[in-house]
């Protein structure tokens, strides 16, 4: 594997992006069943024709208002389309099976991930052959998955990735003992039909499944009114058990990775690229927060430009 990294200097390079409108247009696309909602992004007056695109997926419990559509704008700015979308279950997408909702479901999420690049592949504003995906937190894992073996993707691009494994899972929810105690407590919800308990809270608030404030809490942040602001315990057994941390090896497309330090888990970008055999950018930012990979803007801006010029190596697009 070659990994090219980025120095801090680099990073604080000014953006070469141009200050561009964005036009956008609604779309639904079918998958398993379910009517899924999304968002096809264009430069303002868009001629037509079809451009390099990228799919956009983002946090755990997030709709397309918020962090996608951030850094969908942004690759709108470099040169490309994008496309973001409501997961199953998520926004204004239809339900999981039994009419089921909130729950964060990595193989499900996956699949949708690959429906939106089949379907967005059909629009004629679309260059099907020159597809990128582009994961943000949780939806790293995902987008992983869903671009492996995938002939649509040319290449993926991964910002603030959450990448998991059975160690870093043990460390962030206090040791195996819990761990299993959440999966059992997910068990006893799915049997019941599901446990639906509010995502985001103010600091120390109780039975949130975020209380700490922030992002998902502040409303002129995440809070905003598309956000749907659940978490189903249902979706614990699926969620702990993922460990997209050890799933590099079924990646094969050229991969850029924006994070930092101080952001949430960076063991799991070490991990996951000691086990990636492709080329590989890395870019570690400093004193950059996982909220602030968000909508900070100097920050999205930074990760922007990296994953657009990687886009780009292969897109054609000039930036």
């Amino acid at each position: 594997m070659k990994v090219f990294a980025l120095t801090t200097a680099a990073a604080l390079m000014a953006s070469t992006a141009a200050i561009a409108q964005v036009e956008i247009r609604s779309f639904t696309f079918e998958n398993e069943g379910a009517t899924l909602a999304g968002t096809l992004y264009l430069p303002e007056g868009h001629d037509g024709s079809a451009l390099p695109t990228v799919v956009v997926t983002g946090a755990w419990t997030s709709v397309e208002e918020q962090m996608p559509s951030l850094y969908a704008e942004q690759t709108v700015e470099r040169g490309f389309a994008a496309v973001t979308f409501d997961f199953r279950g998520w926004g204004k997408s239809g339900d999981l099976p039994g009419n089921t909702r909130f729950v964060e479901s990595p193989a499900a999420k996956t699949s949708d991930i690959r429906a939106a690049f089949e379907f967005a592949a059909s629009l004629p504003e679309v260059d099907g052959m020159r597809m990128n995906g582009l994961g943000i937190c949780a939806s790293a894992g995902y987008m992983v998955d869903a671009a492996a073996g995938n002939e649509l993707v040319q290449r993926v691009g991964l910002v603030a990735p959450w990448l998991q494994n059975a160690e870093i899972v043990n460390a962030v929810y206090g040791g195996e003992e819990a761990v299993q105690g959440l999966i059992e407590m997910g068990r006893t919800a799915e049997a019941e039909g599901g446990q639906i308990i509010p995502a985001a809270g103010d600091v120390g608030a109780e039975g949130v499944l975020m209380p700490f404030g922030g992002y998902y809490y502040e409303a002129d942040r995440g809070a905003i009114p598309a956000y749907d602001n659940q978490w189903n315990n249902a979706g614990w057994e699926g969620w702990l058990t993922y460990h997209s941390a050890d799933n590099a090896e079924r990646l094969t497309q050229p991969l850029a990775i924006v994070h930092s330090e101080a952001a949430a888990i960076p063991q799991g970008v070490r991990t996951f690229l000691e086990g990636f055999a492709g080329e590989a950018t890395l870019q570690m930012l400093e004193e950059v927060t996982q909220f602030d990979f968000y909508d900070n803007p100097e920050d999205v801006t930074r990760a922007a430009d990296t994953v657009a010029a990687h886009f780009a190596a292969t897109s054609g697009t000039d930036r």
